[in-house]
């Protein structure tokens, strides 16, 4: 019986051929340790942040427009169906007002400050007000505005990319949620 064990070579990358090793930057990890006052902000985030931090504004802007269609369609709705679908106009308006809060905070976590300004909100909006009294043209102007955040989410994801790790979750997070919505207001069209 042959007490030999062999291992078996795992595959290698170019990196792994050409010598090159994965290391941390001795310098960002000085950096780091300097500049307090910038709490979370390290120098990996580069010349991305105040771009960050406008795309999160935009879309504060945004979660703020549609927490007020929403909050608008609670309180307007009416007919045989509106008790149920009002109460998840509600919901949802909840729903947008918690993601507004989460872009905030990251907003200021990365030394900007939220844009709460209200003469610039709609015009900052990825999605539109809707001020519709009919059911239907509610639920269809919301399912139109939840897309524009389900894209306006992707394409910030794909932006951010590796840049900010942080930010990418909390946006992950947000559009999951969107997606959600999306279906329920897809699904009450075609009740």
């Amino acid at each position: 019986m042959n007490n030999t064990t062999t291992t078996s070579k795992s595959p290698t990358t170019p990196a792994e051929n050409s010598g090159e090793r994965l290391r941390l930057d001795e310098g960002a990890l000085e950096a780091a340790k300097k500049s307090l006052e910038s709490g979370a902000v390290t120098p990996s985030y580069g010349p991305w942040r105040e771009d960050i931090i406008s795309l999160l504004n935009d879309a504060l802007a945004t979660e703020i427009v549609c927490t007020l269609r929403y909050k608008r369609h609670y309180f307007t709705a009416k007919g045989l169906a509106s008790p149920k679908i009002a109460e998840e106009f509600l919901v949802h308006a909840n729903e947008e007002t918690a993601h507004g809060d989460m872009l905030a905070e990251r907003i200021v976590q990365l030394g900007g400050e939220p844009d709460f300004e209200p003469t610039t909100l709609v015009e900052r909006s990825h999605a539109d007000y809707d001020a519709s009294t009919d059911l239907q043209a509610m639920i269809r102007a919301n399912l139109v505005a939840e897309r524009v955040a389900i894209e306006a989410y992707s394409q910030m994801i794909r932006l951010i990319g590796d840049k900010d790790s942080t930010t990418r979750r909390i946006l992950e997070s947000i559009l999951s949620q969107e997606q959600e919505h999306a279906e329920e207001l897809s699904d009450w069209l075609t009740e």
